[in-house]
């Protein structure tokens, strides 16, 4: 596997005049960019002018990450050409389908099975329950067949977000790509660093991903009385405190960011679901926590790849708009705590999500996360 990273901002390229590869063997870009730049189109034409045999797949963000760079109104590419595995790329959209499970189902159906080892998830963030179209995708799928990936983002707009495949960028959108073979080894991780408080407390009331009742009690009102003073700066301060919810199926907690709140019908609404019946607690952010998760989790998703004396060559960051929001200033030392335990060698990029894909850890299911930083490293053995 061959991998390099550019950049693009203000009209002005970073590594492009630079590129150490020759522009007509690259395979595959991943495009990571401000929903503005995207919707310009400009940096595709001279994408595909540079790049000429090389698919595109495309996701809006709230932020970019090249290595150990955070930028906003930019675009992080990535420029992969394989040279053991194939891959295989499937488009679909939230509009030709009842729901997001049945959305999930469909579309990895177009996708190959046979040698089918990893995906790459790219979805809508506004407008698709990730929870029900991982579950689609899955079902559909065996069970050996890793999955990573994430929620497209609008920066700190939640407006509307961009996927697209080639010149088939729009909202609702969800693009799988399917890497194939036993020569790419993938190390996956995903960490929090959330500090949990409060008792356990059973989800009474809820559809799908919106809440109603905890322990009996209107939802709202009880977490506007654990938010004390930052109860008046809903729904924005929310992303400081996520709740932590685990269902009567699995024996682990997940962490859910609320994405709104009606106060006339006092309900929050949730990135994924909440099924009734859950236990949940509330959370609160910690900086130092945050910062120790972000180092283990770039230790952990190098340990498969460290077992097979492989070392990554590629490694794609995605993590949480809340924490963003959360660390501040300090995001870029999150994006240092994780290239700590990163070959120096490596290609790392990624982007800030609205919500993150990545098995458990020791189950091949995956989940989505909220408030997470996930890493997938990539390397190809011999």
């Amino acid at each position: 596997m061959i991998s390099s990273s550019i950049t693009y901002k203000n009209n002005q390229w970073k590594g492009l005049n630079e590129f150490k590869h020759d522009k007509k063997s690259v395979q595959l870009l991943i495009v990571f960019a401000d929903r503005l730049i995207i919707e310009e189109k400009a940096i595709f034409t001279i994408l595909k002018n540079e790049f000429p045999k090389a698919e595109i797949i495309i996701s809006s963000t709230a932020g970019e990450i090249s290595r150990n760079t955070v930028d906003d109104n930019s675009a992080t590419i990535l420029a992969i050409s394989f040279e053991q595995t194939a891959f295989k790329i499937v488009k679909g959209n939230i509009r030709e389908f009842k729901n997001s499970f049945e959305l999930g189902k469909s579309t990895v159906e177009k996708m190959p099975k046979e040698n089918l080892s990893y995906i790459f998830l790219l979805s809508d963030g506004n407008i698709i329950n990730g929870d029900e179209l991982i579950m689609g995708i899955q079902s559909n799928l065996d069970k050996s067949v890793i999955i990573t990936g994430g929620l497209a983002g609008d920066g700190f707009n939640f407006n509307k977000t961009l996927v697209g495949y080639n010149d088939d960028v729009d909202e609702g959108n969800i693009i799988l790509l399917g890497l194939y073979g036993d020569k790419i080894k993938i190390g996956t991780s995903h960490k929090g660093g959330w500090d949990v408080f409060g008792p356990e407390r059973i989800i009474t009331k809820s559809e799908a991903n919106i809440l109603h009742e905890i322990d009996g009690e209107n939802a709202l009102d009880l977490y506007k009385k654990y938010l004390g003073k930052y109860a008046d700066k809903l729904p924005a301060s929310a992303l400081f405190f996520p709740l932590s919810i685990k269902s009567a199926d699995n024996n682990f907690y997940i962490v859910r960011t609320i994405l709104s709140i009606d106060e006339k019908n006092k309900t929050m609404r949730f990135a994924g679901n909440l099924p009734e019946g859950s236990t949940v607690r509330f959370m609160k952010s910690n900086f130092d926590r945050l910062l120790d998760a972000a180092t283990d989790a770039g230790l952990e998703s190098t340990q498969h790849l460290d077992m097979n004396n492989i070392a990554p060559s590629l490694s794609i960051i995605i993590s949480c708009v809340g924490r963003k929001i959360v660390l501040g200033e300090r995001t870029e030392e999150e994006i240092d705590a994780v290239l700590e335990n990163l070959s120096p060698e490596a290609t790392v990029a990624g982007f800030f999500s609205y919500g993150e894909v990545a098995p458990q850890k020791d189950l091949h299911t995956s989940f989505l996360h909220n408030q997470t930083i996930t890493i997938t490293t990539f390397a190809e053995a011999e």
